[in-house]
């Protein structure tokens, strides 16, 4: 036993990375990152593979234990498996809404309702009711924005552009619903009232919609008198050939949203809508049940001698979800192994000394829960983690703790999809059939909504700061 103790003495104490440690380690992590994915045509997954063992070679260096470190790396992964069991349920959902004639119908009317001209300003009009009603943007994009695609792709407007006013929409719902796991995620950490919450983002971000609406009004003006009647019309003609185009397939969705605007479970509400994917698809688009199940797994398989259709409905299903799913649990183990090693307390301490007023408080925020976005590759490990490392900040500097969970919001509900590699960037692209990095210059709500707030911030304006008498008496 003596020998035991001995041993366990000899062994080097665990202490935090150096400053140039962690850079170099975060520089190699995005150096894969960016080779795989730009110049080698490789999978994202096998750099965040890789990173892991890097990573866990600095927490070697450190004095960790590989058991302590692989452990890290499965706790990281179980914070977002309710975020993967979602995933694949929408998989499937989208399969089984196109076999079932849902997705299709919805275009079909749409367009022959919307006008082009202000096309994309109702793109983000009805995306933001969807997702506000609903308080998931995952959901909203998967329903309401696979069908706007649709219509966007017919009128002839950049598919990028469209995915940017769906996206500007779901999240710009997202962060004000009371529903929004996110919305009680980030006041939850911040020791804030959901409704305190909301109501400390509402200004900004209503200032920020009216500009986001008004560019995306002037711009959708350009493709007024671009748009091809004939080109509408044989989108049209190939839907009601392939489809059985049904008022009734409006009852899945607004059963769907009804149930999540009622804050029912999201991964069972929308695997119920799924199922009635199913049902629509045998009862109303005469198809053959075996197939109709198939569709829930696999991509749906169509040949309307129309390419566009064939592209936005060839797919969904949980197969088409499943390198979603090892990005989310790779990136997930990443964050998980950086908060264990130390990397993340280095950079907070770091950001610690360079904040001595408002507007760098709030900089160091928005960057941290970005940051957070880029090396944990999830918003749930950005909306943790940013009240956590930045949180004795705004008590050192006397605000109050909201300032604090709305910009954790901004920087971290914002920006998830900005990241290729994250669960919301890998998610958006895999659902709207639009690239992150070329969707991303189009998120002009998120883009508005930062800036506005660091300028603000700077300005000393839209900041509450705790009552000289509360403050007095803490201390």
């Amino acid at each position: 036993m003596a020998r035991k103790s001995e041993d366990v003495s000899m062994q080097h104490p665990i202490t935090l990375p150096k400053m140039h440690q962690v850079v170099a380690c975060l520089a190699i992590f995005l150096a894969l990152a960016f080779s795989f994915t730009s110049l080698l045509d490789l999978p994202i997954q096998l750099a965040l593979f890789i990173a892991w063992f890097v990573i866990m070679g600095l927490g070697i260096k450190l004095g960790h234990d590989y058991k302590s470190l692989e452990q890290a790396a499965i706790d990281g992964v179980s914070k977002g498996m309710g975020a993967i069991l979602i995933l694949v349920s929408v998989g499937a959902l989208v399969g089984t809404w196109i076999a079932g004639g849902i997705v299709p119908s919805i275009i079909y009317f749409g367009l022959k309702v919307i006008h082009p001209s202000i096309f994309l300003l109702a793109t983000l009009i009805i995306c933001s009711l969807t997702s506000l009603a609903t308080g998931t943007s995952w959901g909203s994009a998967a329903t309401a924005g696979i069908a706007m695609m649709g219509i966007g792709h017919s009128l002839g407007v950049p598919a990028p552009l469209v995915a940017g006013a769906v996206l500007s929409g779901v999240y710009f719902g997202d962060k004000l619903s009371p529903l929004s796991d996110s919305v009680v995620l980030a006041s939850t950490m911040s020791n804030v009232d959901v409704v305190e919450h909301i109501k400390g983002m509402l200004p900004i971000s209503l200032f920020s919609y009216i500009i986001t609406a008004a560019l995306f009004s002037a711009v959708g003006m350009r493709y007024a008198g671009n748009v091809s009647l004939e080109q509408v019309e044989l989108v049209m003609q190939a839907l009601d050939q392939q489809f059985n185009i049904t008022p009734l397939a409006v009852i899945p969705v607004v059963l769907v949203l009804g149930l999540l605007a009622n804050r029912k479970p999201a991964f069972p509400v929308i695997s119920f809508g799924a199922l009635l994917g199913l049902v629509w698809a045998i009862l109303f688009q005469d198809m053959d049940p075996v197939r109709a199940l198939h569709s829930a797994y696999s991509p749906f398989a169509i040949t309307s001698g129309v390419e566009f259709i064939d592209n936005i409905l060839g797919r969904g299903g949980m197969e088409s979800m499943l390198g979603s799913v090892a990005v989310i649990i790779f990136g997930l183990g990443f964050g998980g192994l950086l908060e264990k090693v130390g990397v993340l307390e280095v950079i907070a301490n770091a950001f610690e000394k360079r904040i001595n007023n408002i507007g760098s408080l709030t900089s160091y925020t928005i960057s941290t829960a970005f940051l957070a976005n880029v090396f944990g590759s999830a918003m749930y490990v950005s909306l943790i983690l940013t009240p956590k490392i930045m949180g004795k900040n705004y008590d050192r500097l006397g605000l109050q703790r909201k300032n604090l969970s709305r910009n954790a919001e901004f920087g971290g509900t914002l920006t998830c999809g900005m990241v290729p590699w994250s669960d919301n960037g890998i998610f958006m692209a895999g659902v709207l059939g639009v690239a992150t990095l070329d969707y991303l210059p189009y998120m002009w709500l998120s883009f508005t909504c930062i800036i506005v707030t660091i300028t603000l911030a700077y300005c000393g304006k839209a900041v509450n700061r705790v009552p000289v008498i509360e403050a007095a008496s803490s201390r």
